[in-house]
């Protein structure tokens, strides 16, 4: 079966954003470093629930690439990303990646699967 352009650049997408999530964002959540209390106390989470907030990361994330649930998984990294901007927004941080991040997911998943930019603008069969 040969694959087209556009589903290979969106599972080629759909790749780096589970690495952003799962190696890069949630890592940071799992190991210790420098200041990493500090950065969540001023975040007003603990280091506990923030190793909590990592394992759902991961797990979004895996959802995401698994085809049968990828739907669910881009709602579920979504929300997630809604609670990220909605962190940074309080601390009064720059809050576009998240939102970034969130739109990227959607046109990811879409150029893997059509029917997500037909049922978008309301078609649907």
């Amino acid at each position: 079966m040969k694959k087209s352009k556009t589903v290979i650049i969106g599972w080629v997408l759909s790749g780096l954003i589970a690495v952003m999530l799962v190696l890069v964002s949630a890592s940071g959540k799992f190991t210790d470093w420098e200041g990493k209390e500090e950065m969540f106390a001023k975040m007003g989470w603990s280091t506990e629930l923030m190793f909590k907030i990592g394992i759902v990361e991961v797990v979004v994330g895996v959802l995401f690439l698994i085809p049968r649930v990828s739907f669910y998984g881009a709602i579920l990294v979504t929300a997630y990303l809604g609670g990220a901007t909605a962190t940074h927004v309080r601390l009064e941080e720059v809050f576009y990646m998240p939102i970034i991040m969130g739109i990227l997911v959607w046109v990811s998943l879409g150029l893997r699967d059509p029917r997500v930019f037909a049922f978008a603008v309301g078609k649907t069969e």
